[in-house]
């Protein structure tokens, strides 16, 4: 099947009015969205896994023998998951691609000589349950299970409910994260994911095509304000200790500090309790989004807004603490492979400021690539997120090639 006929099938799944995609977790959409990943595996006579994190593997084996240990598969794939209200193409494309790409191979008559694999990581937005990544990081050892099950989304579900209620049926691993990651290294010979370019710099080149470099460090951290909640009509100005104000500072000073070094800094969530209009609120919770283009330019961006939050805290009279929930490293994909994947093609080399399963599995130790499909207009984690049907096809030419290659 074709790229387009493969995106036209999963249109309609967790689609809203308005355009936008509510695909989260363990939810009615991703349930339907890992049926259609079965029977898209199934149709192509691909030996289906799932591991006991959700995580959706599907092998076109060699000799119809099953992915082993001791001839490790080439891994593409990417995630179906999506941020609330996002966009069609962040994540589903890579995995429809790869599935279109296999499709191609086979037109070609092309014999892999070590396994092909596609996967699905669940979760790899974080939009639930905060941890961006929390598929691939639990598929590799990054995280364990004894840590992921106490996670909660904004209901209080914990992660365990939830996959429960889609019909997953976690259980405790019988391995250490360690050993999880190290089998799972054992496996893979590389992994390369194709994503929709969340940016314009392939606009900017004039390139429909791209090869990652890297991944700039980032992290979410949870900022907290206490103050005193009151009436809204009664209570003076100056008898308040109102944590909206320390926070409304917080969010301009990361807007501040983030311009002065060419970062990024984003407030895009808030909590406020209790949420009352005629009440000066006892809380206020908003979560950070920063990014910077090295791990020292990274702690320097959060420190910054830290300080001048406190400084503010100080002046209104309330209480604030800083949790870092997902803070990724900076990620350099492997050169080798990277040389290896475009050698011959004109495909830019380019880094991104976004997360991807991609980075988590480079830090794992698993040699990993990624391919970028350029996006017109650089919008994502938005309905108007977009790439073109031609820049499609050629994305999945690219990843087919890129497989031949490396199952040669």
């Amino acid at each position: 099947m074709s790229v387009e006929e493969l995106l036209r099938e999963l249109a309609p799944v967790g689609r809203v009015r308005g355009g936008g995609y509510y695909r989260q977790p363990f939810t009615a959409a991703e349930s339907e969205l890992r049926a259609w990943f079965a029977e898209a595996a199934r149709a192509r006579r691909l030996v289906l896994e799932a591991d006991i994190f959700g995580n959706l593997m599907a092998w076109w084996p060699v000799d119809s023998g099953p992915a082993s240990a001791d001839r490790p598969g080439v891994l593409t794939g990417s995630h179906l998951d999506s941020v609330l209200d996002g966009g069609a193409y962040d994540g589903p494309l890579g995995v429809v691609s790869a599935f279109a790409a296999l499709d191609l191979l086979r037109e070609r008559g092309f014999a892999p000589a070590r396994p092909l694999g596609v996967a699905a990581f669940v979760e790899e937005e974080g939009s639930r349950f905060g941890l961006a990544c929390l598929g691939s990081r639990l598929a590799t050892g990054a995280v364990g299970w004894a840590r992921a099950r106490e996670l909660r989304d904004a209901d209080g579900v914990f992660l365990p409910d939830a996959m429960e209620s889609a019909g997953l049926h976690p259980e405790e691993p019988t391995t250490s994260p360690e050993q999880i990651g190290a089998e799972l290294r054992a496996r893979l010979a590389c992994y390369v994911e194709l994503h929709v370019e969340q940016g314009r710099d392939l606009v900017h080149r004039d390139a429909a095509v791209g090869l990652g470099s890297g991944i700039w460090p980032h992290g979410r951290y949870r900022f907290e304000f206490a103050g005193e909640a009151n009436h809204a009509g009664t209570t003076r100005m100056e008898d308040r200790h109102d944590p909206m104000l320390t926070y409304a500072m917080t969010a301009l000073a990361a807007n501040k500090q983030a311009r002065l070094v060419g970062a990024r800094a984003t407030f895009g969530r808030i909590e406020v309790t209790p949420n009352g209009t005629n009440a000066v609120p006892s809380r206020v919770t908003g979560w950070l989004d920063a990014r910077a283009a090295d791990a020292d330019a990274l702690a320097r961006l959060v420190a910054g807004v830290e300080r001048q939050a406190r400084e503010r805290a100080d002046r209104d009279g309330t209480a604030m603490t800083v949790t870092p929930e997902s803070v990724s490293g900076e990620v350099a994909f492997d050169a080798e492979l990277a040389a290896r994947i475009g050698t011959g093609r004109d495909w830019p080399l380019i880094p991104t400021a976004a997360g991807h399963d991609a980075g988590i599995l480079s830090g794992a130790g698993i040699p990993s690539a990624m391919l970028f499909v350029r996006n017109p207009t650089g919008v994502s984690h938005s309905p108007a997120e977009h790439a073109e049907l031609a820049d499609c096809q050629l994305g999945v030419q690219a990843l087919a090639d890129t497989l031949e290659r490396l199952a040669s």
